[in-house]
């Protein structure tokens, strides 16, 4: 049978508590919440990316809100996922912000010859520098900055492979870790440079 159950909002929150219905739970959120979120994002300068992003971390964050017995349902699920979207895409643009502000410092100070990324994290002498630094950060730090610089993952395959809460945790954590790698490039001026041009590019 093709017919879904549907879900009162009490309901919706038991099954999202149930392994076996939390499937069919998450299938009602995305159809009766996901398009007044995503116009929510849409509104507010994000583009179609931004919005299905936004409200798959919500949808997750809310998940984990409920299995930790912290959703105290004083307000309806809608209007709780509009507040988790509202809270994730503020911290995006400020987050947004502050990288072009750095960028823009960067850019500023840069010498006109151009480094391609690629062919500086295939320098080995450059890696070394780096992975040098690296090891200095702690163990945490070290993985996601390798993860996202040299293995190219996303966010969410980060997530899954640290087994952090979310993809918003990781952004802050990755944030502050290229805050504290940027004061130990500070300290290698001779490498500063072309570290500098890869890590921020």
């Amino acid at each position: 049978m093709d017919k879904h159950i549907r879900f009162s909002d009490d309901e919706l929150v038991e099954a999202i508590r149930d392994k076996n219905m939390r499937e069919e739970a998450i299938r009602q959120l995305y159809q009766e919440h996901a398009e007044i979120t995503r116009s929510f994002i849409k509104g507010k300068g994000g583009t179609e990316q931004d919005a299905d992003d936004i409200f798959q971390e919500t949808v997750i964050s809310f998940i984990e809100v409920i299995q930790k017995g912290k959703f105290r349902q004083e307000s309806s699920i809608r209007t709780f996922l509009i507040s988790i979207s509202k809270h994730l895409w503020y911290n995006e643009i400020r987050r947004r912000q502050r990288a072009g502000n750095r960028e823009n410092l960067y850019e500023s100070g840069k010498d006109t010859e151009e480094w391609n990324a690629g062919d500086l994290i295939q320098d080995r002498e450059l890696k070394k520098q780096l992975s040098q630094l690296l090891i200095t950060l702690g163990t945490s730090c070290r993985k996601i900055l390798e993860l996202f610089y040299y293995e190219n993952l996303s966010m969410k395959e980060i997530v899954l492979q640290m087994h952090y809460e979310n993809e918003q945790v990781v952004r802050n954590k990755k944030y502050k870790c290229l805050q504290q790698l940027t004061d130990k490039i500070k300290e290698n001026p001779l490498a500063a440079k072309q570290i500098s041009e890869l890590i921020f590019k």
